[in-house]
């Protein structure tokens, strides 16, 4: 067995026809969650209606970063007879988004090795037909290695956004944030407004993804070294690596309110936590070298503390990030203290029904009890 993946997976498991009687495509859906039970109780309730379609089998693991979060989404499985079909995991401590995944991935192999990794936020709701366009797409493109849905807001507006690669000129442009620079620097930017078509892009983001497992058998899992944000372009960057492109789906059309564990919603002008910048670091140092990323640091630092200045004359002060150039600044790889950039921890390890790396895996109806 390779060192970084549960299991090697032939062709003939991923290249199933969907319409054929003789197989089912088996999707396990891993849902990772951190004081979100009812939204998770509502996602459920969302997948279950998903698994009335003919030829796939969807189920579900749904992981619990140490939060407390287990009994009130038990009492529901219960409830709800989803016993049959969705495994709850009580890790022994809060790892981390990937991390949790990492442990919900392990567990869905403990049962049966699925045909694809579905990683789907807890505060998203699958729309109907959401699951097979993904698994459509990955059957007709096996290319490609991940695939992203489309997103729509709590409130029902369109989010119809993709990625590029965190780089320099990204930086400078959200550094920046003049009007004609971005313009300018456009099919840079990272952010991107996507069409109504399927397209390759860098990477999509994690709140709903479905993934080859032969992903896994080339690159392992997620880097448990980001403990949240940009482990999911991380991930896409060293799948991109090895030879698998990430698409984005808008077929596949999921609702996500977004920020639910964080607070960090869309549009809120918030303090950013130290470990959106610690991940930010790594990102740069572990893509670009330190000497690359110590450059990104000095010229992102600069843009920002241009667009101070502005929105000082402007008197908008009040649309500016809390101290975000002082925590840029305090996590940056300038300092030598902050140069000390971990091996990447993405080894997927074989679980069992019972346990993995401490952590406990019941059904529904034992956690009810406990």
């Amino acid at each position: 067995m390779p060192a970084n993946a549960l299991a090697s997976v032939s062709a003939d498991s991923e290249q199933v026809d969907l319409h054929s009687p003789a197989r089912l495509i088996d999707v396990a859906v891993i849902i990772v969650t951190y004081k979100s039970a009812k939204l998770t109780v509502e996602n459920l309730r969302s997948l279950a209606a998903e698994r009335s379609t003919p030829g796939i089998h969807v189920r579900a693991v749904v992981v619990d970063n140490a939060s407390g979060d287990l009994p009130e989404i038990a009492q529901a499985v219960e409830s709800c007879d989803w016993s049959s079909w969705v495994t709850l995991v009580a890790t022994p401590r809060n790892g981390g988004f990937a991390y949790g995944n990492n442990r919900g991935i392990e567990h869905a192999y403990a049962s049966a090795d699925p045909s694809y990794v579905h990683l789907l936020n807890p505060d998203a709701r699958v729309r109907p037909g959401a699951i097979s366009a993904l698994v459509r797409f990955l059957e007709d493109h096996p290319e490609a290695g991940i695939a992203g849905s489309g997103f729509e807001t709590g409130d029902g507006r369109d989010w119809p956004i993709a990625f590029r690669f965190p780089s320099l000129i990204g930086e400078i442009i959200q550094g920046l944030s003049v009007g004609i620079v971005t313009t300018w620097l456009k099919p840079w930017a990272t952010v991107r407004q996507m069409t109504r078509s399927d397209e390759v892009v860098d990477w999509v983001s994690g709140a709903s993804i479905m993934i080859r497992p032969a992903v896994f058998t080339a690159i392992g899992g997620m880097d448990e070294n980001y403990f949240l944000f940009f482990e999911e372009t991380d991930f896409c960057r060293r799948a991109s690596c090895a030879g698998y492109s990430t698409w984005y789906v808008p077929e596949s059309r999921v609702m996500h309110i977004g920020g639910q564990s964080t607070m960090l919603t869309p549009g809120t002008r918030l303090r950013l936590p130290a470990y959106w910048f610690e991940s930010r670091r790594r990102y740069f140092a572990v893509t670009f070298g330190t000497a690359h990323a110590m450059a990104i640091d000095l010229i992102a630092v600069s843009a920002h503390s241009l667009a101070a200045v502005k929105r000082l004359i402007l008197w908008r002060q009040h649309t500016a990030v809390p101290y975000f150039i002082r925590d840029l600044l305090r996590h940056s790889v300038l300092w030598r203290r902050n140069r000390n950039i971990p091996d990447a921890r993405t080894t997927l390890r074989p679980a069992t029904a019972e346990a993995g790396d401490g952590d406990a895996a019941r059904s529904g109806e034992a956690v009810a009890a406990a």
